[in-house]
């Protein structure tokens, strides 16, 4: 038996060692098309991705998306045109440590420094009086939580929100089931930095995903939020989520956020339904933002 897993070790070792050396592969065509329409800005000495697009004539309208884990702006590319038909500017960004941003090492990232990463994008954009409209989604949405939480608070350097449409977030700790890889990973495990380079998340550092444990420690700041807030509120939820599962997540949603309207979509739509059902998801975004 010692002598079988020996040669196992021997055999996987090297071949895992030469695995973290590869590099990572090229860009699609699609995603090279949608780097080069982007720009860069600085927050706090990195370089940080984001896009803009100018649409609707006649309309002072701004939407700004937000992104959930572990992906990047790119989340939003099959809705990225009809939004830019109906708004006068569609922005994107990529949160420090994702996508085409830099992803400093040492680093202990976290939900308030990302709010304050898109209040500064904001602010170079020139937008600091606009009221905006946030759409956001799974790591995004606690991110739009906390710039909620700021903004009825008159915090300085805040966004001032016109509405918000949140979608498939871990918003309540008690309804979120993080997948394994996601647990062994936020918990700082010795093998986090082998799963992040074998599962091509070698762009996050250990602590990355304290995310989730931020959320369960400042529960009461980012649910208060959404609870005592008077601007307008939209979730539109995939109801395949295994991450926040139908029907627990959305009736503890509709009971605790009462002002918030909501579309659950198709039952065969997942975690990601601006992708799954970019048509679906916005019809919903659109019939909201129109009843208001």
């Amino acid at each position: 038996m010692r002598e079988w897993w020996l040669h196992v070790g021997l055999i996987c070792v090297p071949l895992v060692a030469v695995y973290l050396h590869i590099p990572p592969p090229q860009l699609s065509p699609a995603l090279q098309k949608w780097h080069n329409a982007g720009q860069v800005f600085h927050f706090r000495g990195s370089r940080i991705f984001y896009r803009e697009s100018y649409g609707a004539l006649g309309s002072s309208d701004v939407v700004i998306l937000l992104h959930g884990f572990p992906t990047s702006s790119y989340d939003w590319n099959k809705i990225w045109d009809p939004l830019a038909q109906r708004f006068h500017r569609v922005i994107a960004l990529d949160f420090l440590g994702f996508g085409f941003s830099d992803k400093p090492r040492p680093h202990r990232y976290s939900i308030f420094e990302q709010a304050s990463l898109v209040e500064a994008l904001v602010a170079h954009l020139g937008l600091g009086n606009q009221r905006v409209n946030l759409v956001s989604h799974d790591y995004g949405d606690t991110v739009a939580l906390e710039l909620l939480y700021r903004s009825d608070h008159n915090r300085t350097g805040h966004l001032t929100l016109n509405s918000l449409c949140l979608s498939n977030g871990g918003l309540f700790p008690e309804t979120h089931h993080p997948r394994l890889l996601q647990r062994i990973l936020k918990d700082s495990s010795f093998l986090a930095p082998v799963l992040m380079r074998l599962t091509n998340f070698m762009i996050f550092q250990r602590g990355i995903l304290q995310y989730i444990n931020q959320r369960l420690k400042h529960r009461d700041r980012w649910v208060g939020a959404l609870t005592s807030t008077f601007i307008p509120l939209h979730m539109i939820y995939g109801p395949l989520d295994p991450v926040n599962p139908h029907p627990q997540f959305i009736r503890l949603y509709q009971f605790q956020v009462q002002r918030s309207t909501v579309t659950v979509l198709d039952e065969h739509i997942s975690h990601y339904p601006q992708l799954e059902d970019p048509t679906g998801f916005l019809n919903a975004y659109f019939n909201f933002i129109h009843s208001f």
